[in-house]
C-alpha cells in the first residue's frame, strides 16, 4: 500500500524528514520498502503484515509515530450539524455471526458532483481515482482511518429497511464492477425489503450506487467477520480494499466514528441535511480479554532493564490502557484497545514495547545455557539422504507449512489442524502432505520457463489424533523435464517414471534391509499406471510416479510431473547399511537367457516373486533385458527376454546343473501363463 507522509502530519507533529521517518518506522517493523517523490509530494510504498491491518491506513500509522516520537497523536473528532426531524429507517442483522455490528446515517438534500481538490489530491497520492464527493468521502476515510464504509442510494432502497441476510440459493447481483454474481446461502449480503444490494464487506451493487441524480444518501459502516468476508471474496474472484481490511480484522469500535467521518465530508462538499440519529444496530459484542504484564518478565524476555515510565510511556502511546496491580513485583492489567486484535498474550505486549524502544538498542549477548549438545539421533541419516539427492540433482527448497482445506483432503485423509488465524484461505491448515507445496515450487518454476526442475524438501507433516497434535517427518521429491541433458554424444529424452524410480532405490539402497518390493498400491492422486509403493520388511517407506493427469490439469502443469514422498518415521526403523569388501569371485559366471510371452496383467514384481521362491542360492541376479509389443506378439500379450547369472564362491559350476536351475526358472515363469518363444 502507499502512504503520504504529508498526511500523517494531520495528526501527529512530526519534526523528522521523511526518509528518517521511513527508516524508524522500518525498524520498528512497519515496513517501508521505497520511498519516491520530494517534499509534500513524498510518498511511501508500504509492506504492512497481515497480522496488523490497525496501520494499514493513517491514522494507524501516526499512532505508531507517536509512540515512536512520544508526541500527542490528535484524535479524529467529525464535526456534524444538528440532524433535523427523525428517521424511521430500519436495520436487521439476521445473521449475528456474519455481521457483528451495522451502524448508518442519512443525510437528505445532497449535491453529488466533484470532490473538492484537496481531497481529490490526496486520494490521487496513494492511487486513488476520484469518482464523486460521496463515493470519495468513503474512499478517504478507508484510507483515513482503516474503517470501510459504503454510500447508497437512498431512493433506489426498496421498503425502508436494511437487511443483513444469508443470500438465498440463486438470487443475483450485479456488482459495482458491472458483472452479474449468482449468490448462494453461503454469500453474506446487504439487502432492502426486496433483493440484495450488496456483498457485505466486499463490494457494493450496481443498482443502488450513488450517481449524479442521487440527493439522498445511506452512509453504511459496519463490521463483518473475517472468515466469512474472504470466503465470498474468493468465492467471486472479488479483493477489494474494503475485503483486505475486513479479511484480516476491522475495528469493531469505529464504526460510529467511521460513519460520522464520511458524513461529515460529505456535508462539506455537497451540502444536504442530516436527518435522524445515529442508527447502530448491535447483534452482539466483541470483547477482547485483558492481559496480564508483569515489569520483571520484560526484563527477562528482553534481557535489559527497561524504566517502567518507558513501558507505561510506549503502551499508552499504542492505545493500551494499563491499571496497576498491587504487590512487590509491579504488574499491570492491559486493556487491549478494540483495533489491535493481534494482541493476545503476555508476550505480544513484550514485543510491542521492544520493537517501539527500538531493537538496535539492545546490547548483542549470548543467551544463558546449561547443558550438552546433543545431535540428533538420526543425523548420519538426514546427511546420507540429503547428500545422495544433491548428487542426483535435485535442489532443496523450503516451503509453507500451511496448505489449504481443499489441498489437505485431496492428499491425504487423516484429521487437520486448523490454524486459529490464517494468512488466508489457502493456508488455513497445516500440511497433512509436502506434495501441495512441492507442486506449488515446480509450477513456480516452469511458469517462469524453468522446463527442467528436481527438488527436494525435508520436513514434518502434521495432522490430529483425539485431543493431541502429531508431527512426523517426510522427503517429497519433484521433478519434470529431461532425464539428461542433451549433447554431442547423447540426445536428452523426457523424464520417466523409471528415472524417478532409480532415484528412489538410490536413496533406499542406503538402508539396511531383509527384503524390498514395489508394488502399485498407490494413493489415487498418482497416475495409476506411472507410480510405485516402496515396502521395506513389510511397512511402506515411500510412494511415488507421476501426478494424475486430472490433478495436473487442474493446477496448469503444461508437462509431466513426477512426485514421491518417504516417510522417514518408517525408514528411520532401519539402520544406514554398512559397506563391507566383497572379493572378486575367482569362478566364472554362467548365464541364461529366456523369452517369454506374458499377459498384459503379469507385472515385473510376480515374475520377481516366483524366481524368488525357488531359492536358487547360485543364482547372483534375474533381470529384464528386453521388452516387445506387436508384430508377431498377440494384442493384450508383451513379449520379455529375461537374464539369469549363476555364479558360485566355490567352484565352477556344471552344465547339468545349471540346465537344472534354468528347467526350474521356465516351469515357474510357465506357471505365471508364460509361453516360452523358439
Amino acid at each position: 500500500m502507499k502512504l503520504s507522509p504529508q498526511w500523517l502530519r494531520d495528526f501527529v507533529d512530526l519534526q523528522v524528514n521523511y526518509h528518517q521517518l521511513a527508516d524508524d518506522l522500518t525498524l520498528a517493523g512497519i515496513a517501508v520498502e521505497s520511498v519516491s517523490g520530494d517534499n509534500d509530494a513524498t510518498v511511501f510504498e508500504m509492506e504492512i503484515t497481515t497480522n496488523r491491518p490497525d496501520a494499514m491506513n493513517h491514522y494507524g500509522v501516526a499512532r505508531e509515530c507517536s509512540a515512536l516520537y512520544d508526541l500527542p497523536l490528535k484524535p479524529i473528532t467529525p464535526k456534524l450539524p444538528a440532524s433535523s426531524g427523525a428517521s424511521d429507517f430500519a436495520i436487521q442483522i439476521e445473521d449475528a455471526e456474519g455481521c457483528a455490528r451495522y451502524t448508518a446515517r442519512i443525510i437528505r438534500g445532497v449535491t453529488i458532483k466533484a470532490s473538492p481538490d484537496h481531497v481529490a489530491q490526496r486520494l490521487a497520492s496513494v492511487d486513488q481515482r476520484s469518482i464523486n464527493n460521496a463515493a470519495d468521502a468513503s474512499n478517504y476515510t478507508l484510507w483515513e482511518m482503516g474503517h470501510p464504509t459504503h454510500a447508497f442510494d437512498l431512493d433506489l432502497l426498496e421498503g425502508g429497511n436494511i437487511i443483513v441476510r444469508r443470500a438465498r440459493d440463486g438470487e443475483t447481483l450485479k456488482t459495482l464492477d458491472g458483472v452479474d454474481r449468482k449468490l448462494t446461502s453461503d454469500d453474506l449480503v446487504i439487502a432492502d425489503a426486496v433483493k440484495p444490494v450488496a456483498l457485505a464487506g466486499v463490494m457494493g451493487g450496481l443498482d443502488t450506487m450513488i450517481t449524479e441524480k442521487t440527493k439522498n444518501v445511506l452512509i453504511e459502516s459496519a463490521w463483518f467477520d473475517p472468515v466469512t468476508v474472504r470466503k465470498m471474496s474468493k468465492r467471486h474472484g472479488l479483493h477489494t480494499d474494503a475485503s483486505h481490511r475486513f479479511e484480516r480484522g476491522a475495528d469493531y469500535e469505529a464504526t460510529t466514528l467511521a460513519g460520522d467521518r464520511v458524513a461529515e465530508l460529505i456535508l462539506e462538499s455537497g451540502g444536504g441535511q442530516l436527518v435522524g440519529g445515529l442508527i447502530d444496530t448491535v447483534a452482539r459484542t466483541l470483547d477482547q480479554a485483558p492481559v496480564a504484564l508483569r515489569i520483571s518478565e520484560v526484563h527477562r524476555v528482553l534481557g535489559k532493564q527497561l524504566d517502567t515510565n518507558e513501558i507505561v510511556r510506549i503502551l499508552k502511546r499504542l492505545g493500551f490502557d494499563l491499571v496497576p496491580e498491587p504487590g512487590e513485583d509491579p504488574e499491570f492489567t492491559a486493556q487491549i484497545p478494540s483495533w489491535r486484535l493481534d494482541v493476545e498474550r503476555e508476550i505480544d505486549l513484550i514485543e510491542e514495547i521492544a520493537r517501539l524502544h527500538g531493537y538496535d538498542k539492545f546490547p548483542n549477548t549470548l543467551p544463558a545455557y546449561a547443558g550438552a549438545v546433543v545431535e540428533s539421533p538420526n543425523a548420519a541419516k538426514d546427511e546420507e539422504l540429503r547428500s545422495s539427492l544433491l548428487a542426483l540433482g535435485y535442489n532443496e527448497t523450503v516451503s509453507l507449512t500451511f496448505i489449504s482445506h481443499e489441498d489437505a483432503e485431496q492428499f491425504s485423509d487423516v484429521p487437520v489442524l486448523e490454524l486459529a488465524n490464517p494468512l488466508s484461505e489457502e493456508a488455513s491448515v497445516m500440511r497433512t502432505s509436502m506434495l501441495p507445496g512441492m507442486l506449488n515450487m515446480v509450477a513456480y518454476n516452469l511458469n517462469r520457463g524453468t522446463d527442467n526442475v528436481r527438488l527436494f524438501e525435508a520436513g514434518n507433516v502434521f495432522h490430529g489424533s483425539g485431543d493431541q497434535a502429531l508431527q512426523t517427518k517426510r522427503i517429497c521429491i519433484g521433478a519434470t523435464g529431461s532425464a539428461v541433458a542433451a549433447g554431442v554424444h547423447q540426445p536428452t529424452h523426457p523424464l520417466s517414471f523409471f528415472d524417478v524410480k532409480g532415484d528412489v532405490e538410490n536413496l533406499l539402497k542406503s538402508f539396511q534391509y531383509n527384503s524390498i518390493a514395489y508394488d502399485t498400491q498407490t494413493a489415487d492422486y498418482f497416475h495409476p499406471g506411472r507410480s510405485a509403493r516402496a515396502v521395506m520388511d513389510g511397512a511402506t517407506v515411500a510412494q511415488f510416479g507421476q501426478l494424475h493427469p486430472d490433478i495436473a490439469s487442474a493446477r496448469k502443469l503444461r508437462q509431466d510431473v513426477f512426485v514421491g514422498e518417504i516417510y522417514l518415521d518408517q525408514l528411520y526403523k532401519h539402520g544406514l547399511r554398512e559397506v563391507r569388501y566383497e572379493p572378486l569371485p575367482k569362478y566364472p559366471a554362467v548365464e541364461r537367457d529366456f523369452s517369454f510371452v506374458f499377459a498384459d496383467t503379469v507385472i515385473f514384481e510376480q515374475i520377481q516373486k516366483a524366481i524368488t521362491s525357488l531359492q536358487l542360492n547360485d543364482l547372483r541376479s534375474f533381470v529384464p533385458v528386453e521388452i516387445f509389443r506387436g508384430g508377431s506378439v498377440p494384442t493384450g500379450k508383451y513379449s520379455l527376454l529375461l537374464r539369469a547369472k549363476f555364479q558360485s564362491n566355490e567352484r565352477t559350476l556344471r552344465e547339468d546343473e545349471v540346465a537344472e536351475w534354468a528347467a526350474k526358472i521356465t516351469k515357474a515363469l510357465e506357471g505365471l501363463g508364460g509361453t516360452q518363444r523358439a
